[in-house]
């Protein structure tokens, strides 16, 4: 159904260093560069599913209240590696890894350093 997210900045440079290192720890990759924007999908994908730019309109990015993009993580550790990859990139806790809802959505919820809300999510059956 969705073929694309974007997310605003306000300083693009500083995007780029938050956000290359976090969505690396669920396997994706920055594809493309161009000015004013940069594009995350899965590497060897020709298309970016998630656009991180500077608004079109040339006015200063903002935040949607009650808005959140939710990342599909292949485990509950990459959902942990997330959490922490944000936290130190810059991000901000906005709930610790943990289970949520049942017993097999794992998430963490965090703020880029722009105040975008960011989720990583995952579902699968934890086996020990």
């Amino acid at each position: 159904m969705i073929y694309y997210l974007t997310l605003g900045t306000n300083d693009l440079p500083r995007a780029t260093a938050f956000y290359d290192p976090v969505m690396a720890t669920l396997g994706l990759a920055r594809i493309l560069t161009a000015e004013g924007d940069i594009g995350y999908g899965l590497p060897g994908d020709t298309s970016p599913s998630l656009y991180v730019l500077t608004p079109f309109d040339g006015a200063p990015a903002s935040r949607g209240n009650g808005t959140m993009v939710a990342l599909t993580a292949a485990t509950r550790a990459a959902v942990t590696a997330f959490h922490s990859a944000a936290l130190t990139h810059g991000g901000q806790d906005e709930g610790a890894p943990g289970l949520r809802y049942s017993p097999n959505f794992y998430s963490c919820y965090v703020r880029d350093p722009d105040g975008n809300k960011l989720s990583a999510v995952c579902t699968v059956p934890q086996t020990e």
